[in-house]
């Protein structure tokens, strides 16, 4: 019952991520770009948390100089570059691909685990690895609707894989010294003030408009905060090549959000992705 409660803390970090089109929707509907959205989100939870462990316990604002490179290694390293190279994918060969080149980081995380945990790549993982990619292709429908891809959008696609998967690495290192919260407000922060050059992000009349902060409210504390929270506190117990398949839930939330709430159709394609996702999920959660 102990490792179930890791194991759905992890999944809920997935949906909770998965329902960010909400919000994204909402804001871009308000021509807020979706760098500014990134630094919106990240300012906005660095805040929140600030405030709260200021007034709650100072202590976990505080850590070793020497252990800095753990929080750019979080924050701009993993964070900040995967949503450059993401978003620049998405330009480059459009949404559908990017999803599915983003969703090469649980290949990164276990070859990385293997190097530097000396995590066991083991049949169950490889299988349930396989099922996640080969899901993931068929919900975003890659390969059709002119799903091409250029050799510049491929790798920016491999590097936004790579900078998610890190956070897994950066995390694992950071949660042997320091609390949950410390390396959730850190990540936040730096990634936050290394995005400052690319974002253009001004306070203008939009974003001062009450359903413009809402939204950006929502963002902060629903899709980034609690879902940290949860994927992190996940990672105190799990192997971290577990955990980043389990995390593969996102992309089947924000399908079934498209499906559910905006009206996007649900092929058997897809139908057919989503169970081979959830039926990996539910191979990894069995005993052996």
């Amino acid at each position: 019952m102990k490792q179930a409660r890791y194991t759905l803390s992890v999944i809920a970090a997935g949906v909770l991520w998965g329902i960010i089109s909400i919000f994204i929707k909402g804001m871009n509907a308000g021509n807020v770009s979706p760098l500014q959205i990134v630094q919106l989100r990240t300012i906005m939870a660095s805040a929140a948390l600030a405030l709260y462990l200021f007034f709650t316990n100072k202590k976990l604002l505080c850590f070793k100089l020497k252990d800095i490179w753990m929080f750019i290694g979080t924050g701009v390293i993993s964070l900040t570059f995967f949503s450059l190279c993401y978003f620049q994918t998405i330009i480059e060969s459009g949404a559908s691909v990017a999803v599915i080149l983003l969703y090469t980081s649980p290949i990164f995380v276990i070859l990385l685990s293997l190097v530097l945990f000396k995590e066991r790549i083991t049949a169950v993982k490889l299988t349930a690895l396989v099922m996640t990619f080969i899901g993931c292709i068929l919900v975003s429908g890659l390969g059709r609707d002119g799903g091409g891809i250029t050799v510049k959008g491929f790798i920016i696609g491999l590097g936004s894989g790579l900078g998610y998967a890190l956070y897994s690495i950066f995390s694992r290192y950071a949660l042997k010294k320091y609390h949950v919260l410390t390396i959730i407000f850190y990540t936040f922060l730096f990634s936050g003030i290394s995005i400052i050059p690319f974002s253009g992000l001004s306070l203008d009349s939009t974003l001062l408009q009450l359903h413009m902060l809402l939204y950006g409210a929502g963002i902060a504390v629903f899709c980034t905060v609690l879902p940290y929270l949860f994927y992190t506190y996940g990672m105190t117990k799990l192997e971290t090549g577990k955990a980043a398949i389990l995390v593969t839930v996102e992309p089947l939330v924000g399908t079934l959000m498209g499906c559910c709430i905006y009206g996007e159709p649900m092929t058997i394609v897809k139908a057919i992705g989503i169970l081979l996702t959830f039926g990996a999920v539910i191979l990894l959660g069995l005993k052996k």
